[in-house]
């Protein structure tokens, strides 16, 4: 197995824990990139990397009594349906164009990050999701999120959180420990429609997603003496550095592949710009939430993809 591979892959970990969940959005690219697996291939795998590591932290905020299980099913149940969909979808698209779609979303959770949130958290006890309007809210969202998650293999928190904040009506504290709940159900069923025709390497899983939860551990507890905001910064800009040369890299692929066959390409360079456009109403959205999801309030209950 890929030892530099594996030593990444903690890196990405200890991202992982210092956030508390957007570090999935690397997962493909270590898997691509460092381990040599074929698009499609990767992203299936991310998929089952991303559930098990988020498990961990999912059990942990439950333990906390930070997971909201009604809101986490409203949301979830439309992730799911996302998901599936999504995974079962991937078979129509080239795997070059999910890179671009993949690359995409990079860009626009570095774009987050390096914004961020301000605003003091609500400390209160969840109000109950009463409101006919917030709850097809948190359906449409789940739905989004969950189809990006199945198609792309992301976790999708960077969405997830600010979605529960503002349209469940959590406080930030719960909404990352929901969200983790929400990923783990949305990656398992993107996972699912993928297992139809991608086969994956059980041992390269367990070990890539073994390594990653060993580093949110030491990346929770880095989180005590670096700076929340300086390393967020930091974090986004590397990661849009990385988005940014994927899309290059992939985009110039593709436009060398569809000069030839641009009434075949075409279609799905129309969908990776519809899928962009969503993900950025959605981001939009999600602005008017609190505090910055990626910034968590606190790092001793675990964190996770």
């Amino acid at each position: 197995m890929n030892a530099l591979g594996l030593a990444l892959a903690s890196l990405v970990g200890l991202s992982l824990g210092f956030f508390g969940g957007g570090g999935s959005i690397l997962t493909v690219p270590l898997l691509v990139y460092v381990f040599g697996l074929e698009a499609k291939t990767a992203i299936a795998s991310s998929l089952l990397i991303v559930a098990l590591a988020s498990l961990g932290g999912a059990v942990s905020h439950l333990r906390a009594g930070n997971v909201r299980l009604r809101t986490a099913a409203i949301f979830g149940s439309a992730g799911i349906v996302g998901a599936y969909a999504g995974g079962r979808l991937s078979v129509l698209i080239d795997g070059q164009v999910l890179l671009l779609l993949f690359a995409s979303m990079m860009v626009l959770t570095a774009l987050a990050m390096w914004r961020g949130r301000r605003g003091p958290e609500a400390e209160s006890t969840e109000a109950p999701v009463t409101a006919a309007r917030d709850i097809l809210r948190l359906i449409a969202q789940g739905g989004v999120v969950g189809s990006f998650t199945g198609l792309v293999g992301a976790g999708g928190g960077f969405l997830i959180v600010p979605a529960l904040s503002l349209f469940g009506g959590l406080p930030l504290r719960a909404a990352v420990g929901t969200s983790l709940v929400v990923i783990v159900m949305n990656s398992l069923a993107g996972f699912s429609g993928y297992a139809a025709h991608v086969s994956i390497d059980p041992a390269l899983v367990g070990g890539v997603a073994t390594s990653a939860v060993i580093g949110s551990l030491f990346g929770a507890r880095l989180a005590r003496f670096v700076s929340p905001a300086a390393l967020r910064r930091g974090f986004a800009a590397f990661v849009l550095a990385m988005g940014s040369a994927i899309l290059l890299r992939e985009g110039a692929a593709v436009v060398d592949a569809g000069a030839a066959a641009l009434p075949q390409t075409a279609p799905q360079l129309l969908f990776v710009l519809l899928a962009l456009g969503a993900g950025v109403f959605t981001g939009r959205s999600s602005r008017r939430g609190g505090q910055d999801p990626l910034t968590p309030p606190s790092f001793d209950q675990g964190g996770g993809i």
